[in-house]
């Protein structure tokens, strides 16, 4: 972060699939954990409450020096799920906004499921953390937690709304896409 806000480097973008991880926002409460087990748990400086993170997620962390039209964190917030919503789209899956909650649901109005999660810190307009996109994660392991105060049934994944594994690389690229249109940024 103090080489994107020294200008010694560009934004970036960071791509990741985690190990089985939970992570625990500013806002995290502890009930929230109901049986970690042997899975490891950090408490990080990004907003919002616990979350799992594992292999068959996609973990986006945009480091971006936000310009000055940009400085909205709201703003910032409905650009990341503006990229992961286009991001379904490519694969056929419609992903929607739901009213005071942040992330991006399925458009099931009756039981809608979480299919992204986003948290993220900004210092000194210095974009850190960012979001998790379910693609062929293992929904099982969000029993450990609530994620984000939720019953661990209101996740899902690319894989099982499309009802078969999605192509891991294929949602890279399409993510990796879609930020730079969204946010108006260039990759090198």
């Amino acid at each position: 972060m103090s080489e994107r806000h020294a200008g010694t480097i560009p934004d970036t973008l960071i791509l990741v699939e985690h190990p089985d991880t939970i992570t625990l926002g500013r806002s995290a409460r502890q009930d929230n954990i109901v049986d970690a087990g042997d899975v490891p748990v950090f408490a990080i400086e990004r907003g919002g409450d616990v979350t799992y993170h594992g292999p068959g997620q996609l973990v986006a962390y945009p480091i971006f020096h936000l310009r000055e039209g940009e400085r909205d964190l709201h703003r910032y917030l409905r650009g990341l799920e503006e990229v992961t919503i286009r991001t379904l789209v490519d694969f056929g899956v419609v992903g929607t906004r739901r009213p005071g909650l942040t992330g991006v649901w399925t458009s099931d109005e009756t039981a809608p499921r979480k299919l992204a999660s986003i948290g993220v810190a900004v210092r000194k307009w210095v974009t850190l953390h960012g979001l998790a996109l379910n693609v062929n994660t293992d929904l099982a392991r969000f029993a450990a937690i609530h994620p984000c105060g939720f019953d661990a049934g209101v996740m899902t994944s690319m894989a099982r709304e499309l009802g078969q594994p999605t192509d891991f690389a294929a949602v890279k690229s399409a993510l990796t896409k879609h930020i730079a249109a969204v946010f108006d940024r260039e990759w090198v």
